[in-house]
């Protein structure tokens, strides 16, 4: 004859096994529900795993299962050759005692603090939110492109790597990781550098590595020099350690860097930020000769050079330009870049090159922002160097890129004509489109997402000199973007007028 608590189990246990949830889960959780609403007493005996695997109809190893699950929060006690019984966990916080005055709000979350305290401005969030079909960004990779089924495979293999495990037991490193060495040689060889690991840390990604070097370099009141129309996400960076920011004109070769002699002077400046080879927006690449006088100035007024290389392995035409630092001497430039943006981002890796001295103190603020960091990440990222995966990923996309790019150009010339100007950028993933016409860009937007288009604020560029738009492709393949550019046109037409 079945026990009653046989009977319960048949009669209101259930599960689904088509759900994505596992079955030993969704049975736990039901039989913790049972203890909770007083239908399984405390010390009350649950039946065998054999009994269970039968009512359930399932397989032993299951029914195990769920029992080790229950074990594990509590719920039961397993004792070797005499059962399983259940315990109700004790409560092990005691609620405290509201005033009497305030008993309707005892056992409520503050919506506000009662003290004070610091808010930031600069770091108010820019994030925008959408229902629109299609949404142009400042120029992100197509994560549609990620080698998804190759990655499970590779991610799985350096999770079973047994070295992980005394690595993340291991307090400190006392020699350069293999990541670290991988890295340093892969830069070597695609940025001409003549570094060695000491000479790079790895982070979450660039505003990690701009916010540290931020930290060591910069003091409350510091001039910093940024192009006239400059990134915004670096821009909050430095408003945030106090920086006083100053524009520099920008034109087809890049920062005007005689503006930067004849209107500072020697000692005055902290550092420049720059982007060498793409400027961030209007993608124009600094010139060789602009190079050469900015390492040379920097030297001559004692000014630091922050290099973010943002999207160096996007390259449709030639070779890239090596970057600054690469030809860097005197200890001038801080290299700042991305490894795998081709990849799903929690893949992708930040990375800061500098003089040994100056990697020193950043492996320092990284300790304390990142101490976990990502081992898993780094295994598999090593892998993907030494075997040349990366390599043949960063080219078999920008094939798909550049072909894109041509798509959106050719899209732009038969729907817009004379009405917008461009450069066709060498490398990259944004275009910088300026309307000949001044319209309003904010307009432009609202617009736009009642066509299920949406503009994001920080690709719009707009004051009395400039009315343009930082205009991402990369996320979007050919047939999105003929869609996109006849949507802009129908709204551009409608503002015209």
């Amino acid at each position: 004859m079945s026990s009653p608590v046989e009977d319960l189990f048949e009669k209101l246990i259930d599960f689904d096994k088509s759900s994505g949830k596992p079955i030993y889960i969704q049975v736990s959780e039901q039989v913790i529900n049972l203890i909770q609403r007083g239908y399984l007493l405390k010390g009350a005996t649950l039946p065998g795993t054999r009994v269970l695997s039968h009512l359930l109809q399932v397989h032993r190893n299951t029914a195990v299962a769920i029992y080790d699950e229950l074990a594990s929060q509590g719920w039961v006690e397993i004792l070797p050759n005499r059962g399983t019984f259940v315990l109700v966990p004790e409560q092990r916080t005691a609620k405290i005692t509201a005033p009497t005055q305030q008993l309707d709000q005892a056992y409520t979350y503050a919506q506000k603090t009662g003290f004070s305290f610091q808010t930031s401005f600069h770091l108010a969030s820019t994030a925008q939110f959408t229902n629109a079909r299609y949404t142009v960004n400042d120029g992100r990779p197509d994560l549609r492109l990620h080698p998804t089924h190759q990655f499970s495979r590779w991610y799985s293999a350096a999770m079973k790597r047994k070295t992980l495990v005394s690595k993340w037991n291991r307090t400190r490193e006392t020699v350069h990781s293999n990541f670290e060495n991988q890295l340093c040689n892969y830069l070597n060889a695609t940025r001409g550098f003549h570094i060695k690991p000491s000479n790079l840390i790895n982070t979450r990604n660039t505003d990690m590595s701009l916010y540290i070097v931020s930290q060591l370099l910069i003091k409350p009141k510091d001039v910093v020099l940024v192009g006239r129309l400059s990134n915004y996400e670096s821009n909050m960076i430095f408003q945030q350690v106090g920086a006083s920011i100053k524009t520099i004109p920008v034109d087809q070769d890049g920062i005007d860097v005689d503006y930067i002699r004849n209107h500072f002077e020697k000692d005055n400046i902290r550092c420049v930020y720059v982007c060498a080879q793409r400027d961030y927006p209007t993608t124009k690449t600094l010139s060789a000769e602009r190079r050469l006088k900015l390492l040379q100035l920097a030297k001559e007024f004692g000014f630091a050079i922050i290099e973010d290389d943002y999207d160096y392995d996007f390259q449709f035409e030639g070779s890239a330009m090596l970057p600054m630092a690469s030809a860097d001497v005197n200890g001038m430039v801080i290299y700042l870049g991305k490894l795998g943006q081709s990849l799903f981002p929690s893949f992708q890796t930040g990375f800061v090159v500098a003089p040994k001295n100056l990697i020193s103190e950043a492996k320092n603020y990284l300790e304390l922002l990142d101490k976990q960091g990502d081992l898993i990440q780094e295994q598999m990222l090593a892998e993907l160097i030494s075997e040349g995966e990366i390599h043949k990923l960063i080219k078999k996309n920008t094939i798909v890129y550049k072909q894109r790019r041509d798509a959106l150009c050719q899209y732009l010339k038969r729907y817009f004509g004379d009405a917008l100007k461009w450069d066709i950028p060498t490398g990259g993933l944004a275009i910088w489109l300026e309307f000949k016409s001044h319209i309003s860009l904010v307009k432009l937007a609202e617009e736009a997402e009642k066509q299920d288009l949406f503009l994001p604020k920080t690709i719009l560029y707009q004051d009395i000199e400039t009315c343009a738009i930082r205009f991402g492709f990369g996320h979007l393949n050919e047939v999105e973007i003929e869609e996109v550019v006849k949507v802009l046109r129908r709204v551009y037409d409608n503002i015209i007028v």
